[in-house]
C-alpha cells in the first residue's frame, strides 16, 4: 500500500499541513511532533475514500507486522492497553485448551503501567507484584523464581523503555512451570533479544502505537501470537464476539464468543502502516541521539558521575524509547527540585513508567498488596529515576549543549 494521489495533490496538501501544523517550541520535549506530511496525507486519503472503518488496509498492516516480528499472527487493536485486555481474556476463555480459572495467579513487576495489571484483575486472576532490578528496569529473575507457587499460572512481562530481562532465563522458567507468558512489549517495539524480536518469546505479544511510541499512528496497537486457536479467540473478542473475518466469513452474524470493541480505524492503520515501512531507520536514530547524548555528558569536564545511564542485556539489540536517568544516590532529597527545574528550562521530564506501581492508590482500593510487601528495586527507580525523550530527528550540536548544561547543573540544585 503507498498513498497514490497525484503530486500535484501531495503538494497542496503538504503546503495545508504546514499551514496549521503546530510549531514545536525550542524546548527539549518528551516526544515532538513524528508524523511526517506523507504518514498525515495518508490518513487523509482513507478520509476522502470514506472507508474509515476497519478493511483491507488494517489487514495488510497486520500481515506486515506479523512478517516482520516473525510471528504467525498478529491483530490491531484500538491501542496497547485494548492489546493487554484481550491477550489477558484470552486465557481464561472458554475455547482455550487449559484455561486460567478465578482465582488464578499472575506475576506482574512492580514497575509497570496501570494497563498491564488491570486486565489482570478484570479477569478474574489475582496479580502478584514482583520486585525489578535498577540497573536493568525489568523484572528479577531471583525474584520470579522466589514468588512462584502452585497457584502461579501465568507472567505479565513488561518490556520498559526498550529494554528487557534476560529472557533465556525467563523462558527456562515458563517452561519448567508450564506458565502462560504475555510479553508487554508497547514501548519496545523493534528490540531483539538473541536475534528475536521481543514479543515473540511467549503466547501473546502486545504493542502500542501512541504518540511517543517507537512508530504512532495517535492511537493504536498490535497482537501477536503463533497459535491459531489464540488468533481465533482474540479475533472474536476485538469485536462483539462475532466470526466475522475468520474462515473468510464476511457477513454472518454468528456470535461465537463474548467480545469487546476495541476495533482500529482504517485512518489509524493507514498512519501507522506508512511509520512502520520507516520503523528501522527511526530505530537508528532514536539509537544515535541516545549515545550521543550519554556520550556528550560525559565527555564534560562537569561530569562526575552524577547519573546512572541504563545499558541493555549483552544479548539485546535494543530499539530504545526514552533516556532512562537514575541519580547518584546523593542526589535523591534533591530530585523534585532538580526535576522543577529541567521541566522550567524546557526539558520535559516524566517518571519512569508510573514508579513504583505499589505506591499508587488504586493498589489500596482493591488491596492488591495484602501482605504490605515491599519492593526495594521499585522503590529506587521511583526514588532516583526520571526520563527525557529520545527524538526521531537527529539531535543538532546546539540541543546536545542545551540537554548537557540543564542536566549537569545538579551539583547547583
Amino acid at each position: 500500500y503507498n498513498c497514490f494521489m497525484e503530486l500535484k495533490e501531495k503538494i497542496f496538501l503538504s503546503k495545508l499541513i504546514t499551514k496549521y501544523e503546530k510549531k514545536d517550541s525550542n524546548k527539549y520535549l518528551l516526544s515532538p511532533n513524528s508524523f511526517s506530511n506523507d504518514d498525515i496525507i495518508c490518513g487523509i486519503q482513507i478520509l476522502l475514500s470514506k472507508k474509515i472503518t476497519m478493511s483491507n488496509l488494517t489487514k495488510k498492516f497486520e500481515y506486515e507486522f506479523a512478517k516482520y516480528i516473525g510471528s504467525k499472527y498478529a491483530l490491531m487493536v484500538n491501542s496497547g492497553s485494548s492489546a493487554n485486555l484481550l491477550s489477558t481474556f484470552a486465557l481464561i476463555n472458554p475455547l482455550k485448551k487449559n484455561r486460567l480459572k478465578r482465582g488464578d495467579e499472575c506475576l506482574i513487576p512492580s514497575l509497570c503501567w496501570s494497563t498491564s495489571l488491570w486486565p489482570i484483575v478484570q479477569a478474574g486472576l489475582v496479580p502478584k507484584f514482583v520486585d525489578v532490578l535498577p540497573s536493568t528496569l525489568n523484572v528479577s529473575i531471583e525474584e520470579i523464581e522466589r514468588k512462584i507457587n502452585k497457584k502461579t499460572k501465568a507472567i505479565m512481562a513488561v518490556h520498559v523503555l526498550g529494554n528487557s530481562t534476560n529472557m533465556d532465563l525467563l523462558k527456562k522458567i515458563v517452561n519448567k512451570h508450564k506458565l502462560y507468558l504475555i510479553e508487554d512489549t508497547c514501548e519496545s517495539l523493534g528490540s531483539k533479544y538473541d536475534n528475536k524480536f521481543l514479543g515473540n518469546f511467549g503466547n501473546f505479544g502486545t504493542y502500542s502505537f501512541y504518540y511517543s511510541h517507537q512508530i504512532t499512528s495517535g492511537e493504536g496497537g498490535m497482537i501477536t501470537c503463533n497459535d491459531k486457536n489464540d488468533y481465533s479467540i482474540i479475533h472474536a473478542l476485538r469485536a462483539h464476539g462475532w466470526d466475522r473475518g475468520l474462515n473468510n466469513n464476511k457477513s454472518n452474524f454468528n456470535f461465537i464468543n463474548s467480545g469487546f470493541n476495541v476495533r482500529p480505524s482504517e485512518i489509524s492503520a493507514a498512519i501507522g502502516y506508512n511509520q512502520f515501512k520507516r520503523l528501522n531507520s527511526l530505530k537508528k536514530v532514536r539509537f544515535a541521539n541516545r549515545n550521543k547524548i550519554i556520550s556528550s555528558i560525559k565527555s564534560s569536564n562537569k561530569w562526575k558521575n552524577q547519573f546512572t545511564f541504563i545499558e541493555a542485556d549483552k544479548k539485546l539489540q535494543p530499539s530504545w524509547f526514552g533516556l532512562p536517568i537514575l541519580l547518584n544516590k546523593k542526589f535523591i532529597s534533591r530530585k523534585v527540585k532538580f526535576l522543577d527545574f529541567l521541566n522550567k528550562s524546557g526539558i520535559e521530564t516524566r517518571p519512569i513508567i508510573s514508579g513504583n506501581f505499589i505506591n499508587q492508590k488504586s493498589v489500596k482500593l482493591y488491596n492488591l498488596n495484602p501482605n504490605k510487601a515491599k519492593f526495594k528495586g521499585a522503590q529506587e527507580i521511583e526514588d532516583r529515576g526520571f526520563f527525557i525523550g529520545i527524538h526521531t530527528d537527529l539531535i543538532t550540536d546546539k540541543k546536545l549543549s542545551f540537554i548537557r548544561e540543564k542536566l549537569l547543573k545538579i551539583d547547583e540544585i
